[in-house]
């Protein structure tokens, strides 16, 4: 099964996963609105933790910013909803008059009160109306929803919006064609949405799958023409991604690359693997299972007893995915992608402690992998960790394939740059020699 298969069947795996053509974002204020279009009272809607965290909302799906400018439907930030930002915005101008226009234009012809009360505030606002009491200055920079006064529900879920923004997405849509993720036909995505979460990516996020040069044009199809994914598929694989990203039930970090994994079983079953495999790779997921039911399980595998033994159903009947991602000048990439049954994924896993293990064993016995990544890195500096070393090594333990020989002579330097001996150094050198080479 392709990537994006597998991440568009995953999102039918959230009972909470956002619908088609909405996603979840951190709003930090409602404006609270009178029929006639005047500001009732501005709602602050942070945690009231510490950090004042924004809260999530399900709000119509954010669009994708490139250079131009593109306003949310009935939310975004102060510079586009108020033409109000906290620093120069020189397009403030710009963002906050295309954020009238469109919506005006939306918004035409309408008789639901709540969106009627947004037209008018459109009409007559500006910004220079933004002062206290009212309005508080944490608020510029912050995204913002609407609300009737006196009722709870937000604009962008009365019945009213919700038929305006499908109705928004059918024109929008581009002629059907068959989709390559789901065979299905329908419209396709021309820009896929954002993928959030990556370290060292863009905050804003980072495209997986994008032709955004003419160099890219092929046969006169540009952009999403080019491979044509569907525009709920193009939905599924992204939303399924974010929500991995902002797991960490399902995330770890090996090197540069932001790693998720998840299985495909019953929810008990899929638990169960999910936990093993963080706690292969992690140490803190390890110690959070001291006390678990699946400890057991972890210290017989580590002792190399096979996994159909100890839970045959767990073996065979539980697909597992991994994927890592690193980030790159133009769009995300991958590092490493497998998929196969978590008995193969374990197998590999217990190859990879045999290649390493020592006698006597480091201090650490069962040292996680970022513990011998930080042997490779100068000034044993996560940071400085090789990048692409990193993937490459965790894509040969997953798949049970050779090791970088670059693992090997990576290590050498090291020692010869600080003339440090070590036991992990000395496990990584014994691996590559005992699986590259059969030596013993």
């Amino acid at each position: 099964m392709s990537l994006l298969a597998a991440l568009a069947r995953a999102y039918d795996r959230f009972p909470d996963a956002p619908p088609y053509g909405f996603s979840t974002e951190k709003i930090g204020f409602c404006v609270a609105l009178n029929p006639d279009g005047s500001v009732a009272e501005v709602i602050d809607l942070r945690e009231t933790d510490k950090k004042r965290s924004p809260k999530l909302l399900l709000v119509p799906q954010a669009v994708k910013r490139t250079a131009g400018i593109a306003p949310n439907f009935l939310w975004d930030k102060s510079a586009y909803v108020l033409g109000v930002t906290a620093g120069e915005g020189k397009r403030t101008a710009e963002e906050h008059a295309k954020f009238r226009e469109k919506h005006l234009e939306w918004l035409a012809g309408t008789d639901d009160d709540g969106l009627l009360a947004l037209r008018r505030f459109l009409e007559n606002w500006q910004p220079g109306a933004f002062a206290p009491p009212l309005w508080q200055d944490e608020a510029r920079d912050q995204n913002l929803v609407f609300r009737l006064a006196g009722e709870w529900e937000y604009l962008h879920d009365r019945p009213a919006a919700r038929a305006l923004w499908n109705r928004i997405g059918a024109e929008a849509a581009s002629d059907p064609q068959i989709c390559l993720v789901t065979g299905n036909l329908g419209p396709v995505a021309r820009l896929h949405p954002s993928i959030k979460g990556v370290w060292g990516a863009q905050s804003s996020g980072a495209s997986l799958i994008s032709f955004n040069l003419d160099a890219f044009t092929s046969y006169g199809h540009d952009q999403g023409d080019n491979a044509p994914v569907s525009e709920a598929a193009a939905f599924a694989y992204t939303t399924a991604l974010n929500r991995f990203l902002a797991d960490r039930n399902h995330r770890l970090q090996i090197g540069d690359s932001s790693t998720v994994f998840w299985a495909e079983a019953t929810a008990d079953e899929a638990d169960e693997a999910e936990n093993l495999f963080s706690a292969y790779f992690d140490p803190t997921s390890e110690e959070k299972l001291q006390t678990g039911r699946i400890k057991d399980k972890l210290d017989a595998i580590r002792s190399g007893t096979r996994l159909n033994e100890l839970a045959p159903r767990l073996a065979e009947g539980v697909r597992f995915y991994v994927l890592g991602l690193a980030p790159n000048a133009a769009r995300l990439s991958v590092r490493f992608w497998w998929s196969s049954d978590f008995g193969a994924l374990t197998a590999n896993y217990q190859r990879y402690l045999s290649d390493t293990d020592l006698n006597p064993p480091p201090r650490d016995h069962w040292p996680p992998l970022w513990r011998y990544l930080v042997e490779l890195a100068v000034l044993g500096k996560r940071e400085n960790v090789p990048p692409l070393l990193a993937g490459e090594w965790m894509r040969a333990i997953l798949t049970g394939a050779p090791y970088p020989l670059t693992l090997l002579s990576t290590t050498l330097m090291r020692i010869r740059a600080d003339g440090e001996v070590n036991a992990h150094r000395a496990a990584i050198l014994k691996s590559v020699l005992l699986r590259n080479f059969k030596s013993q």
